[in-house]
């Protein structure tokens, strides 16, 4: 099963270099349980108990086509071979959508890589007002290509960016988010930068208050990446609370949270309780040392034709991350 993270910098490199790197970024409100509901899925490991666990998580998850015509691309914009062989690509998305919205937009949007090998994570976060070339609609920011054409075309955007083949989609919603945190009885968050309602250092959250905390941006120094900062103070919590002996080791929490995690979860059509539990068995020997964030590569910030804020994405930077995709080789990608 999963150990302890380590510990790590919470801060932000703010200069005016690519923003990039693989320090432990944020993600969005509704993101995080989709990552903690997949990484459960390495936990529950095998065994009696897990074969029920896993058997609810299937029960639990809903299914549509997420993939769409993404499923049948072969090549890139440009032209170039889509890598299928090297690893397995998870994309992640959490919505902005509330009952009865039309039109939304992907509020965060993570792609996970599982090596070949089954030995390592790497979960890059593409920020949501990265300007990228989205097919059929010319320049926006990356989370508009859901609003176009829903997960299809988010999937088609970041394969071309990436030139490998996503096999997966899963996204999640608000009161998953919201109902994994009170599952645990509250998560306690190493809180960087103080504000109105939350103090510097040590915070201990319910539900609600959680999803307040990793939504703020607006009283913190530097908007969306403070917020980041504290995304990933609430998911190092949650994976260190989900970790605890008191919670693997009693199957009635260790259900109550998967069942959480899950119930409001949405995942393509071919992602089947079998390939679930066969990547969890081949995933068993993953650690907290196995598991590395990158956050895709942007070099600063600017202003789109519409007057809208936008983050300039380092093209350079992107090749590199995408040959390191391409050739399933991450540890070597020096951003």
């Amino acid at each position: 099963m999963l150990e302890d993270f380590e510990d790590t910098d919470d801060t932000v490199d703010a200069s005016p270099r690519r923003r990039s790197g693989r320090r432990r970024m944020g993600f969005g409100r509704r993101l995080i349980v989709s990552v903690l509901a997949f990484l459960l899925l390495v936990v529950i490991g095998v065994g009696g108990y897990g074969w029920f666990l896993s058997s609810k998580v299937d029960n639990n998850l809903k299914r549509d086509n997420l993939l769409g015509s993404s499923a049948d691309q072969k090549k890139t914009a440009k032209g170039e071979e889509l890598v299928s062989d090297k690893g397995t690509n998870y994309l992640l998305i959490g919505s902005d959508a509330r009952p009865g919205d039309t039109g939304s937009r992907s509020d965060v949007i993570q792609l996970v890589h599982v090596s070949e090998d089954r030995k390592d994570v790497w979960i890059i976060h593409f920020p949501r007002d990265l300007y990228v070339p989205i097919p059929g609609h010319g320049q926006d920011k990356i989370n508009a290509a859901y609003a176009y054409g829903q997960s299809p075309l988010l999937v088609q955007t970041i394969q071309d960016l990436v030139g490998v083949k996503i096999n997966h989609v899963a996204k999640t919603d608000f009161e998953g988010f919201k109902n994994l945190t009170d599952a645990l009885g509250g998560v306690t968050v190493n809180n960087q930068q103080a504000s109105p309602k939350y103090p510097e250092g040590q915070v201990r959250l319910n539900g609600t208050q959680a999803l307040e905390y990793v939504r703020e941006r607006k009283t913190l120094s530097e908007g969306d990446i403070s917020r980041g900062q504290r995304q990933q103070a609430w998911l190092k919590a949650m994976m260190s609370e989900t970790l605890q002996p008191s919670v693997l080791l009693n199957p009635g929490k260790l259900g109550g949270v998967i069942d959480a995690g899950t119930k409001h979860t949405t995942v393509d059509n071919t992602l089947s309780a079998g390939t679930i539990r066969s990547e969890a068995i081949k995933m068993r020997g993953v650690r907290g040392g196995n598991i590395h964030f990158i956050t895709a590569p942007f070099s600063g910030f600017g202003t789109a034709p519409n007057g809208g804020s936008i983050d300039i994405l380092d093209t350079q930077g992107m090749a590199e991350l995408s040959d390191a995709l391409r050739t399933d080789d991450l540890e070597s990608y020096n951003p």
